[in-house]
């Protein structure tokens, strides 16, 4: 009565996940659970994988290409990818192509120990072969490496009562070389890229070689006429930050050194809650260096100089007439000028 029915179903869990598969027949891609189990991986970088790895073969898979088909920014897609390529999930390298081009090659894994593991049994399983002198005929080195055996006496049955003994033939001393190997002719072929290595402490950091060298960054901008309360409103401000942006939380050297750089947006028409909305509006995930980011987006966002000023002549009084004249000096207008004039001069006026 006590035996356990082992032809039962089992029992649906009374929490947690519940599996309702549907067989598959076709668009259906096999994913490791190396890769969607992994707890060295964000949930982003794993699903960006997954989508990799059901592409087909040729398709490419650029940061802006991802950026383009996902609504997660650049440089999140960017920080998967490098997440990819420390847990060898993802490699990328440069070859040439035709017209001296060059292209990136992105190879993606389903499993890293297993294509790591293969390599290394292939770099250990080829010797290195060393050179065949060129007296040394390598045909008869073959053959020669069997030994000839010493042949057994054979015994022939008498037709008379007395036996006949058969001489037995001394065994033959035959020299044996040693076998050469064979060195075959093998055409030089592009190098195999090996997979990255598995240990993510040990393993190197692959970065692409540069085609190009990288811009200088700017410099931080400093104020035209820097003034004593334009400086305190700019420290002011970056003391603030944590008020609203709890990220951007800065030490003191940190604030001292980015003072300029606000001086100089404030003395350029910027108001406070625009210049604290430029600086830490949609910053990047994680943010580790929030310094770093205000000194380049102070650089590189800085507002352009406010227009000049026409300067205003003001308004003086004539006086001869006493009218109203625009002029940077007093004196008389130009009416009256031109009546001294005539006066000065009698000839020019009529009798």
């Amino acid at each position: 009565m006590d035996t356990q029915q082992v032809s039962a179903p089992p029992r649906a869990p009374s929490a947690g996940v519940v599996h309702i598969n549907i067989r598959l027949t076709d668009g259906y891609t096999i994913i490791s659970n190396r890769l969607s189990q992994h707890r060295g991986l964000s949930l982003l970088a794993i699903g960006l994988s997954t989508y990799i790895q059901s592409l087909p073969d040729g398709w490419r898979i650029g940061v802006k290409a991802l950026a383009a088909r996902f609504p997660e920014s650049e440089v999140r897609i960017a920080a998967a990818l490098r997440e990819l390529e420390q847990h060898g999930f993802l490699r990328r390298t440069r070859v040439r192509v035709g017209g001296g081009k060059l292209a990136t090659r992105t190879e993606s894994y389903n499993h890293p120990e297993a294509a790591a593991r293969g390599c290394v049994r292939a770099a250990v399983a080829a010797p290195v072969v060393p050179a065949v002198p060129a007296a040394a005929p390598v045909a008869a080195a073959v053959p020669a490496a069997v030994p000839v055996a010493a042949a057994e006496p054979v015994r022939v049955p008498a037709p008379e009562p007395e036996p006949v003994h058969v001489p037995v033939p001394e065994p033959v001393r035959v020299a044996v070389l040693e076998p050469e190997p064979v060195r075959v002719a093998v055409p030089v072929l592009d190098p195999v890229p090996v997979p990255v290595p598995v240990d993510p402490v040990l393993a190197p950091r692959l970065v692409p070689i540069p085609t190009a060298p990288r811009k200088p960054r700017p410099p931080l901008p400093v104020p035209q006429q820097p003034t004593e309360a334009l400086y305190a409103a700019a420290a002011d401000l970056l003391a603030g930050l944590p008020k609203t942006a709890p990220l951007f939380l800065l030490s003191e050297e940190d604030v001292r050194g980015l003072v300029p750089g606000v001086a100089a947006w404030l003395e350029r028409g910027a108001r406070p809650d625009a210049v604290r909305a430029a600086l830490t509006d949609d910053p990047p995930v994680p943010l580790r260096h929030p310094a770093k980011l205000l000194r380049h987006r102070l650089a590189a966002l800085l507002p352009p100089p406010l227009p000049v000023a026409v300067p205003v002549v003001p308004l003086q009084n004539c006086d001869d007439c006493d009218r109203a004249f625009r002029s940077s000096v007093p004196g008389c207008c130009r009416g009256c000028r031109d009546a001294r004039a005539y006066v000065d001069e009698p000839g020019l006026i009529s009798a």
